[in-house]
């Protein structure tokens, strides 16, 4: 039972079900805190707990996940694609909501969490919170910053943007597709990017560009704002 339940066709079976499960769930209650990604994170902890199976080899027996999650951020560039007209002229509005969103989304969780007592490696773990987790872990392990802590903060942020993002942008009166998708994809990377699209396509494509951008804008700018701002 035990060779059974550690096969790669199990495990990744097990995943991709627990979060097909999930979307009907979510389909059918529309409840936030039953969100497909999140079912699936805190169903497989449980799982991997009471087995005793190693992350170690479930991470290896669901590698085609992480192949497969590399084509579909790929794939987001067809839908930029479809909007490129629109984007037409909006090099320095893009540029300027990139910089302004790295800049906030690191200092602001970095003063809060000095202003909680937090030390030095758990500020460089929580820093680069609003990007994707290898590019958020490339960005806080050279500063010293603990990668486990890292990857669950990440993941929270995601969950968090993707559940509460929509509703707190309408509370906020913001309308504009654009600008709702940039929003989501800059704060909440993926996780948000896959409600984005959800909402729409143009809210899918503009939430794909500040993934990447805010990516790229992290890695650059992190260091040195770890650096001379805390």
């Amino acid at each position: 039972m035990n060779d059974f339940l550690t096969s790669d066709l199990f495990l990744l079976t097990l995943t991709v079900g627990l979060f097909c499960l999930g979307g009907v769930i979510y389909r059918r209650t529309r409840l936030a805190l039953l969100h497909p990604v999140l079912l699936t994170f805190v169903s497989v902890i449980v799982f991997l707990s009471v087995t005793e199976i190693p992350y170690s080899r479930y991470k290896e027996a669901t590698g085609m996940l992480d192949f497969a999650l590399g084509m579909s951020v790929v794939a987001l560039g067809y839908l930029l694609y479809e909007q490129v007209e629109r984007l037409r002229g909006s090099l320095v509005p893009v540029a300027a909501a990139t910089l302004a969103g790295c800049i906030t989304g690191v200092l602001s969780v970095v003063y809060l969490a000095m202003a909680l007592g937090a030390e030095r490696p758990i500020l460089n773990s929580i820093a680069p919170k609003s990007v994707t987790v290898p590019i958020a872990v490339s960005v806080s392990e050279p500063l010293g910053g603990n990668v486990s802590v890292t990857s669950v903060v990440v993941f929270c942020v995601g969950i968090f943007g993707s559940i509460f993002g929509e509703w707190i942008l309408r509370r906020c009166g913001v309308r504009d597709p654009e600008a709702r998708g940039f929003a989501l994809g800059a704060a909440a990377h993926g996780i948000g990017t896959a409600r984005a699209i959800e909402m729409g396509a143009v809210e899918g494509a503009l939430s794909g560009l500040a993934m990447a951008l805010m990516g790229l804008a992290t890695a650059l700018l992190a260091p040195l704002m770890e650096k001379y701002l805390y």
